[in-house]
């Protein structure tokens, strides 16, 4: 009664995000044993990147722990994990020029990111009272709280699908430039892929157990009111 056939394809997927989640540190850390030919760290290709592209008001700021990179556009700065800011392997230039391709995004306002961030406010509500909806829609068999938890989920799910264009051009910038600015050379290019290749599918895995989550309550609401 509890099972729904969707579930398959559900576990399969959780499967899929466990398996991207250790390719992704195994991969980093493969990576990371390896140097550039040109030796910088992933702060100086960050900081070379920025402002090779006229950013030179961006600041970079070292953060603990390991894969905690990211790019504030609150505040503007790159923050690159301690490996990926002092050291100089294949991983951490290709980190720290992924976590760059975003602050190039948000000073070129690429579409997909200016849609991202205004999504944000919204998805950070919704995020939180969709499960409650549709936990309370099914245990009192309310088809008013599970549509309505359907659509809260719906906007989670579009964000999570938004997000995937701006991970892709985020890396798929990094090595472009990475490349035309002499940060690597051509043999190295097939490792910083590996790289960010990785980690995209974490994204994608993400955003395909979302998607199968929302297909299965829109198939439960539907032929419940049938």
């Amino acid at each position: 009664m509890f099972f729904h056939p969707m579930d398959f394809l559900i576990i399969i997927a959780f499967g899929l995000s466990i398996w991207a989640q250790f390719r992704v540190k195994g991969t980093f850390n493969k990576w990371a044993g390896v140097q550039t030919v040109y030796g910088l760290t992933g702060y100086e290709a960050a900081r070379r990147m920025l402002d090779n592209n006229g950013l030179h008001d961006v600041p970079i700021e070292p953060v603990p722990g390991r894969l905690t990179d990211h790019y504030d556009p609150i505040n503007r700065v790159v923050r690159l994990s301690e490996p990926v800011y002092y050291e100089n392997s294949i991983s951490a230039v290709s980190v720290a020029c992924h976590e760059v391709g975003h602050a190039i995004q948000h000073s070129e306002h690429y579409p997909m990111l200016v849609l991202r961030h205004r999504m944000f406010p919204v998805v950070n509500l919704t995020s939180g009272i969709a499960p409650f909806l549709l936990i309370a829609g099914f245990l009192f068999q309310s088809m008013g709280l599970i549509g309505l938890g359907i659509i809260f989920f719906s906007a989670v799910v579009a964000f999570q699908l938004v997000t995937l264009p701006v991970e892709f051009n985020a890396s798929s910038r990094a090595r472009d430039l990475m490349i035309s600015e002499g940060f690597i050379t051509n043999d190295e290019e097939r490792g910083v892929a590996k790289v960010l290749n990785a980690a995209a599918l974490t994204y994608v895995a993400a955003a395909l157990i979302s998607l199968l989550e929302l297909i299965k309550y829109i198939m439960i609401f539907t032929q419940n009111r049938e």
